[in-house]
């Protein structure tokens, strides 16, 4: 697969791009930001390893500009800052992990397969193609597309993980820690917080509740229309 690493540090790029190219990726390289996203409108990547802390264009305006092109691309972020505000605020933009530096270069590169795979999995071409409509929104899972009254919905590949799973389990009251297994799997290493940061942007994109809380609980997808 074709991945790209941003980060202004030459030597941290090398370490990650040796990693990866042991592991049989092709590797592009960024400097900053601003180069980031212009690679991205040139080519197409299958990953993204990116730091925050960038000259020109940060990691959290990159991955932004890069994701109105490009909204299924997977994004792993790196930073030296491990505050919980980054982490959200990364979340929130509809990345997939989150490593501090400094990082196990082997950590990362279990991180970056764990992300790929869960890319990979929901409508697959082995799955039978299966829709489900919630009101005016359909959900096809085989396309990975969501539309409302028709138009598509620019979804991040977590937030339709997220979509998919509780409009497979609609009517079901599903706690954070469910969510989690199930979306982000077992090797996620983030907390549950990170459930209620993606829910709340689904709810922006998808401009209307198609998801109710349930207090105490978590959240469901509860109304139906055929």
């Amino acid at each position: 697969m074709r991945g790209l690493v941003a980060d202004d540090e030459e030597g941290i790029r090398n370490v990650i791009r040796e990693y990866l190219e042991f592991d049989g990726h092709t590797v592009a390289e960024a400097a900053n930001g601003a180069e980031a996203v212009s690679l991205c409108r040139m080519q197409k990547f299958d990953f993204i390893v990116m730091d925050i802390m960038m000259p020109v264009m940060d990691g959290f305006a990159a991955c932004r500009e890069i994701r109105r092109g490009d909204p299924s691309v997977p994004v792993l972020m790196l930073s030296a800052r491990g505050e919980e505000y980054d982490k959200l605020k990364g979340f929130q933009l509809g990345i997939d992990d989150y490593v501090v530096k400094p990082f196990s270069p082997r950590e990362l590169m279990m991180r970056v397969g764990a992300v790929l795979r869960r890319a990979q999995a929901p409508g697959s071409a082995e799955n039978v193609h299966e829709t489900v409509r919630i009101e005016n929104m359909l959900v096809d899972f085989t396309a990975r597309q969501v539309t409302i009254d028709g138009t598509e919905v620019e979804l991040s590949p977590k937030e339709y993980d997220l979509l998919v799973y509780m409009a497979q389990n609609k009517n079901i009251a599903l706690t954070r820690e469910m969510l989690i297994t199930n979306v982000w799997g077992y090797d996620f290493y983030g907390d549950e917080r990170v459930v209620d940061s993606h829910i709340k942007n689904l709810r922006h994109k998808l401009e209307r509740d198609y998801i109710e809380t349930v207090r105490g609980v978590g959240y469901r997808v509860a109304k139906e229309t055929c």
